[in-house]
């Protein structure tokens, strides 16, 4: 089911909700569609918290003007108003049935997603064919537990790849980072969230064009 919503920003983006019914429950898909689009940017949020996230929101704001449409998508526990995500495999198995209608529009999808939905990103690229991956603060480990690294995931996802993280992420700063095939983006002072301190030399606003200007770029590179 498709439900237009109406228009946002100056640009007049359309913005249309889709449901969909997957193998873990029922998925949301809102999209903000670029005039003439040549990507599909599929971006899911994180494991406590939905596509209100600011990062998502301000490149749902901006990458349409670029020829990039943007479909925020609600994973099922989300929709069911649940307040924490379930396993990982669970994760994954809404993100592959969302995928149809991802691409149905014909264009390359870049998957992405903020914290675990960087994660399911990385996991399922290859296997569902995406063009790329954009990893928004992804997890590199545990808050104070470096041992536990999850740079397989990042490493293994056999795309082009963009790493978008604030300097600050107890997840992960990024010199934690291994080298590997991909392209990172720092934040500087930006939290798990993107948040910059209020004594901090750049504001918000300047943090969060950062993170459009260098996604905008790295799009435009793979066409």
């Amino acid at each position: 089911m498709t439900e237009t919503t109406g228009t946002t920003g100056t640009n007049e983006t359309a913005v249309t909700t889709e449901t969909i019914e997957t193998d873990a429950g029922t998925a949301r898909i809102t999209w903000h569609r670029a005039a003439q689009a040549g990507l599909v940017l599929a971006a899911s949020h994180g494991a406590g918290g939905g596509i209100e996230a600011r990062d998502l929101r301000a490149l749902a704001a901006v990458l349409p003007a670029h020829g990039v449409s943007v479909a925020l998508v609600e994973q099922p526990w989300r929709v069911a108003g649940k307040k924490l995500a379930p396993a990982p495999k669970t994760l994954d198995v809404g993100w592959r049935g969302l995928w149809p209608a991802l691409v149905r529009p014909g264009l390359p999808v870049i998957a992405g997603g903020r914290s675990a939905g960087a994660r399911v990103a990385c996991r399922t690229a290859t296997e569902l064919g995406a063009a790329a991956v954009l990893a928004l603060s992804f997890p590199l480990h545990p808050p104070g537990k470096p041992e536990k690294s999850r740079a397989d995931e990042l490493l293994g996802a056999g795309v082009p790849t963009l790493v978008v993280q604030g300097g600050n992420d107890p997840f992960g700063k990024p010199e934690e980072f291994p080298e590997g095939p991909y392209e990172l983006i720092q934040v500087p002072y930006g939290d798990h969230g993107f948040a910059v301190p209020k004594r901090a030399p750049l504001g918000q606003d300047e943090a969060l064009k950062v993170i459009t200007d260098g996604v905008a770029k790295w799009t435009a590179s793979l066409g």
